[in-house]
């Protein structure tokens, strides 16, 4: 079986590497408003998603409870509790900043398009993946904030869930709603022109993480973390995923879901968004000395849980049904 390897994923490495060459145009005062583009590209990111969401999908999952409670309690409740287990182990200030990213992007929601288009290859329940990645989006409003703020709290940082969720209405359930109430106008030309719309969702990320990754090479901030730690986050980011796909896996069993039930369980169940995290990390961190180094594990999660769930998916589209 011949692999290819993401072109997002490759972008990624390709945007690291350019703000390492040339950090000066990413930081604050290099001249280019890079925090009002991304600010406006993220508005159009989720507004976009408010003319392409389907009533109708959304309102056909509703009735499989039983699976929708297993993923949103995966996302919001298994991921946190499973790193939380390791905070008795955190001493150190560097510790405490690498438990903080891999808490932040525990507590993240499942991403949408990846989830629904590996549920779809691999012959999943294709409207409750629609249903269970649009929902977690929103909760993830509520319940994120919440994980994160209740550690940033102990470590003295400064935590306004007030300003925080204002921004995170602001920024993400006001153009939701904005697109959804314009949807009589733009819903088939948003879906017409889908593809070029999720390269548009690419590259604000990838503005984002240009910005984050030349702040941190400009300020040095990586000169601590060494090829030792980098291999120990990539170890622990594949470790998490096989252990959460594989506890949903024995739930869905336990459970009696059928086999189309259980692939949307662990393939929803086992995604974070990178497009949720990147908002989130400009709201939660933008006070924090440990900003620079939060995306990190999250960034390694996407390219892997993108790997390796294709590899899965592309497997179980060759079953019999």
């Amino acid at each position: 079986m011949k692999f290819k390897i993401d072109r997002f994923v490759l972008a990624i490495i390709a945007t690291i590497t350019f703000a390492y060459f040339f950090p000066q145009w990413g930081i604050e005062g290099s001249g280019f408003p890079i925090s009002i583009v991304s600010s406006i590209g993220f508005f159009l990111i989720f507004f976009f998603y408010g003319l392409k969401l389907s009533p109708q999908q959304i309102k056909s999952g509703l009735y499989n409870w039983k699976l929708h409670i297993l993923v949103q309690c995966s996302t919001f409740l298994l991921f946190p509790l499973l790193v939380l287990l390791f905070y008795p182990f955190v001493h150190t200030e560097e510790q405490q900043n690498f438990w903080m990213a891999f808490l932040f992007m525990a507590a993240l929601p499942s991403t949408v398009s990846s989830s629904v288009v590996m549920v779809s290859v691999a012959r999943g329940n294709v409207p409750a993946a629609i249903f269970n990645a649009s929902i977690s989006g929103i909760i993830g409003i509520l319940i994120t904030p919440l994980w994160v703020g209740l550690f940033m709290e102990q470590t003295g940082a400064e935590f306004d869930y007030s300003s925080i969720y204002l921004n995170l209405i602001l920024g993400i359930i006001l153009p939701v709603v904005l697109g959804v109430s314009l949807q009589k106008f733009g819903h088939e030309l948003a879906l017409k022109y889908s593809k070029q719309l999720s390269t548009f969702d690419k590259s604000v990320i990838l503005l984002v993480i240009y910005k984050s990754f030349s702040e941190s090479f400009y300020n040095n901030v990586f000169s601590s973390v060494s090829i030792l730690d980098l291999t120990l986050v990539f170890g622990l980011v594949i470790a998490l995923l096989f252990t959460v796909y594989t506890i949903i896996g024995f739930i869905a069993t336990r459970f009696k879901f059928n086999t189309e039930d259980r692939i949307t369980a662990q393939f929803c169940g086992t995604k974070k968004s990178l497009v949720h995290g990147t908002i989130f990390y400009k709201i939660l961190f933008k006070n924090t000395s440990a900003s620079s180094l939060i995306l990190l594990p999250l960034m390694i999660f996407h390219a892997v849980q993108i790997f390796i769930i294709s590899i899965i998916a592309s497997k179980l589209a060759k079953r019999e049904v």
